[in-house]
C-alpha cells in the first residue's frame, strides 16, 4: 500500500510543480522605443515613474517623459559612467569608476505658465511674474 501511496504523491507534486506560477505563460509587448543619436550608456526611472533618464556617451543625460518625448538634454562631466534614481524625486544619483566619485544631482523641474491676456499689475515686460491663482465667483 506504501509504493501506490508514494506514486500518488509524486503525481501531485508533479501537478504543483507544473501549475505553479514559474512555469505560468508571460504576454510581452515593447511599448514604445527611445531612439537616442548616441549609445546609452545606463538608465534609471524616476520614483513615481514619470521620467526615464539616459546617460549617453559624451556625458549627455537625457530626460524623457514617460511617454517617450524628449524634455531636456544637460550636458554632464564625461566621467560619469553610471546613474541611479535619488531617494526623492529631484535627485539623481551619478558615479564614476575612474574618478571614485558619486554625485548627488538636484533637479528642479520647471513650468512655464502662459499669462498672456490674463489681468496684470506692474510693467508687462517685466521678467519674473507672480502668478496668484484664486476662484473668482
Amino acid at each position: 500500500m506504501k509504493p501506490k501511496r508514494s506514486i500518488q504523491m509524486f503525481i501531485l507534486l508533479i501537478v504543483i510543480l507544473f501549475s505553479a506560477p514559474g512555469f505560468a505563460t508571460v504576454e510581452w509587448d515593447i511599448r514604445n522605443t527611445l531612439k537616442l543619436e548616441t549609445p546609452p550608456i545606463d538608465v534609471a526611472i524616476s520614483r513615481n515613474g514619470q521620467f526615464i533618464y539616459v546617460l549617453a556617451e559624451q556625458g549627455n543625460l537625457l530626460i524623457y517623459s514617460s511617454d517617450g518625448s524628449l524634455k531636456e538634454k544637460i550636458k554632464l562631466e564625461k566621467h560619469v559612467d553610471q546613474i541611479k534614481a535619488g531617494p526623492t524625486e529631484d535627485m539623481l544619483l551619478l558615479s564614476s569608476k575612474k574618478d571614485r566619485t558619486v554625485q548627488f544631482l538636484t533637479l528642479e523641474f520647471v513650468k512655464n505658465i502662459n499669462i498672456s491676456g490674463s489681468p496684470f499689475k506692474g510693467s508687462p515686460d517685466a521678467p519674473v511674474a507672480v502668478v496668484v491663482f484664486s476662484e473668482f465667483q
